[in-house]
């Protein structure tokens, strides 16, 4: 693996650079780079997060040090540099996951979807199709636990962030902004124009994998009824 660039965030950490646009190209290295650091953590390594275009690396200083002469962060430097060049050969293939997620769009589940439609001079029936018809590429999770950034999106349907964002947004709506559309996991302020909700829990800290999703997922909207949307709530499907 090249291409990439090193440098610190605060004496505890350090950043992974390995591309500068948001494509599947660059996600595929991250991808690459954190599951090589998942098989073979090195000592000292305290947890890694990917992002779009970085993984960023968070180790114990002290027990880094222990092992050498060299200054904690060159020594890790030095051990991630090698990392890289070896990231690409003898990591277990990922497995891509598709996961469905049921979406009830519309109404006071999605009161937005009438603004999406009118700015892309659509029908709410449109929007839907569009924002239904294909797999979207998890490439991260954050800003709240359990939140995926996904990309894929038809451009026919981008509309602007909020002017005002609103202090609560319930858990599992389904927003567009910009370019991008996520899902809400918990309830928590918010800008995105709000199209739809899923019945399922994206986030519950009582399961062995807190997030339901996790970067590297494909995502498949599926449209359902508010009965059906009932139905699974109540069973926590």
């Amino acid at each position: 693996m090249q291409a990439f660039r090193l440098y610190p965030l605060g004496d505890t950490a350090i950043v992974v650079q390995l591309g500068h646009e948001i494509n599947d190209k660059t996600h595929a290295k991250v991808r690459a780079f954190a599951a090589y650091l998942e098989q073979f953590p090195f000592t000292g390594m305290l947890e890694y997060v990917p992002a779009f275009t970085t993984v960023t690396i968070y180790y114990n200083p002290w027990v880094v040090s222990e092992r050498g002469s060299l200054d904690p962060y060159e020594k890790v430097t030095s051990v991630i540099q090698t990392m890289l060049f070896f990231s690409g050969d003898g990591v277990k293939k990922q497995v891509e996951r598709v996961v469905e997620i049921p979406v009830l769009y519309g109404g006071e589940y999605g009161p937005d979807l009438e603004f999406v439609a009118t700015h892309n001079a659509l029908t709410p029936e449109e929007v839907i199709a569009i924002h239904a018809s294909t797999d979207y590429q998890a490439y991260m999770i954050g800003f709240a636990p359990g939140f995926p950034y996904l990309g894929g999106m038809n451009a026919r349907i981008a509309a602007p962030r909020k002017e005002t964002p609103l202090a609560s947004i319930p858990a599992g709506s389904v927003g567009i902004a910009g370019k991008q559309t996520g899902i809400y996991p918990i309830a928590t302020p918010g800008g995105w124009q709000l199209i739809g909700r899923t019945p399922l829990s994206l986030f519950d800290p009582a399961r062995e994998c807190p997030s339901l999703l996790k970067a590297g997922d494909r995502i498949r909207f599926v449209p359902i009824s508010e009965e059906e949307y009932q139905r699974r709530k109540e069973q926590g499907q």
